[in-house]
Protein backbone atom coordinates (compact mmCIF):
# COMPACT_ATOMS: atom_id res chain seq x y z
CA UNK A 1 0.00 0.00 0.00
CA UNK A 2 1.44 3.36 -0.96
CA UNK A 3 1.59 6.21 1.52
CA UNK A 4 -0.06 9.46 0.57
CA UNK A 5 2.23 12.44 0.96
CA UNK A 6 1.07 15.85 2.07
CA UNK A 7 -2.04 14.64 3.88
CA UNK A 8 -2.91 16.24 7.18
CA UNK A 9 -5.17 14.62 9.75
CA UNK A 10 -8.46 16.27 10.63
CA UNK A 11 -7.17 16.91 14.16
CA UNK A 12 -3.97 18.58 12.89
CA UNK A 13 -6.00 20.74 10.50
CA UNK A 14 -8.39 21.71 13.29
CA UNK A 15 -5.51 22.74 15.55
CA UNK A 16 -3.94 24.80 12.76
CA UNK A 17 -7.23 26.59 12.05
CA UNK A 18 -7.85 27.31 15.74
CA UNK A 19 -4.29 28.60 16.11
CA UNK A 20 -4.68 30.90 13.10
CA UNK A 21 -8.15 32.28 13.88
CA UNK A 22 -8.72 33.54 17.42
CA UNK A 23 -12.39 34.34 16.79
CA UNK A 24 -12.93 30.76 15.62
CA UNK A 25 -11.20 29.48 18.77
CA UNK A 26 -13.47 31.62 20.97
CA UNK A 27 -16.63 30.47 19.16
CA UNK A 28 -15.40 26.87 19.32
CA UNK A 29 -14.87 27.14 23.08
CA UNK A 30 -18.24 28.81 23.65
CA UNK A 31 -19.94 25.85 22.00
CA UNK A 32 -17.74 23.47 23.99
CA UNK A 33 -18.59 25.15 27.28
CA UNK A 34 -22.31 24.84 26.55
CA UNK A 35 -21.88 21.12 25.98
CA UNK A 36 -20.37 20.71 29.46
CA UNK A 37 -23.88 21.21 30.88
CA UNK A 38 -25.10 18.01 29.24
CA UNK A 39 -23.64 14.79 30.69
CA UNK A 40 -24.08 13.08 27.30
CA UNK A 41 -21.99 15.76 25.57
CA UNK A 42 -19.49 16.56 28.33
CA UNK A 43 -16.72 14.43 26.81
CA UNK A 44 -16.93 16.35 23.53
CA UNK A 45 -16.74 19.66 25.40
CA UNK A 46 -13.65 18.58 27.33
CA UNK A 47 -11.97 17.34 24.15
CA UNK A 48 -12.75 20.65 22.44
CA UNK A 49 -11.11 22.53 25.31
CA UNK A 50 -8.14 20.20 25.00
CA UNK A 51 -7.93 20.88 21.25
CA UNK A 52 -7.87 24.64 21.80
CA UNK A 53 -5.15 24.16 24.44
CA UNK A 54 -3.17 22.13 21.89
CA UNK A 55 -3.60 24.97 19.40
CA UNK A 56 -2.36 27.41 22.01
CA UNK A 57 1.07 25.81 22.19
CA UNK A 58 0.35 22.33 23.42
CA UNK A 59 -0.90 20.81 26.64
CA UNK A 60 2.57 20.80 28.21
CA UNK A 61 3.06 24.53 27.63
CA UNK A 62 -0.47 25.41 28.77
CA UNK A 63 -0.09 23.25 31.88
CA UNK A 64 3.25 24.85 32.78
CA UNK A 65 1.92 28.38 32.30
CA UNK A 66 -1.24 27.56 34.27
CA UNK A 67 0.75 26.01 37.11
CA UNK A 68 -0.80 22.56 36.63
CA UNK A 69 1.03 19.30 36.08
CA UNK A 70 0.84 18.08 32.52
CA UNK A 71 -0.53 14.73 33.66
CA UNK A 72 -3.28 16.44 35.66
CA UNK A 73 -4.26 18.55 32.65
CA UNK A 74 -4.34 15.50 30.37
CA UNK A 75 -6.64 13.74 32.87
CA UNK A 76 -8.85 16.79 33.38
CA UNK A 77 -9.35 17.31 29.66
CA UNK A 78 -9.91 13.65 28.81
CA UNK A 79 -13.35 12.32 27.81
CA UNK A 80 -13.95 11.19 31.42
CA UNK A 81 -12.25 14.21 32.95
CA UNK A 82 -13.76 16.41 35.60
CA UNK A 83 -11.70 19.61 35.78
CA UNK A 84 -12.00 21.76 38.87
CA UNK A 85 -13.08 25.35 38.49
CA UNK A 86 -9.54 26.36 39.44
CA UNK A 87 -8.12 24.26 36.58
CA UNK A 88 -10.68 25.52 34.10
CA UNK A 89 -10.03 29.17 35.01
CA UNK A 90 -6.25 28.70 34.88
CA UNK A 91 -6.37 27.06 31.45
CA UNK A 92 -8.67 29.73 30.03
CA UNK A 93 -6.50 32.52 31.47
CA UNK A 94 -3.41 30.94 29.93
CA UNK A 95 -5.15 31.08 26.56
CA UNK A 96 -6.11 34.74 27.07
CA UNK A 97 -9.76 33.96 27.77
CA UNK A 98 -12.07 34.05 30.75
CA UNK A 99 -15.23 32.38 31.93
CA UNK A 100 -18.44 34.39 31.70
CA UNK A 101 -22.05 33.86 32.66
CA UNK A 102 -25.13 34.30 30.48
CA UNK A 103 -28.79 33.69 31.24
CA UNK A 104 -29.86 30.23 30.11
CA UNK A 105 -32.91 31.59 28.30
CA UNK A 106 -33.25 35.08 26.92
CA UNK A 107 -36.25 36.91 28.33
CA UNK A 108 -38.57 38.33 25.69
CA UNK A 109 -39.26 42.01 26.05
Amino acid sequence: MSQLKGLVSHHEREIAELRADRELAVAYLKAAMESLDDPDERAAGLLALRTVAEAHGGLGAVAAEAGISRESLYRSLSPKGNPTLKTLLAVLKTMGMRLSVEPEHQAHA
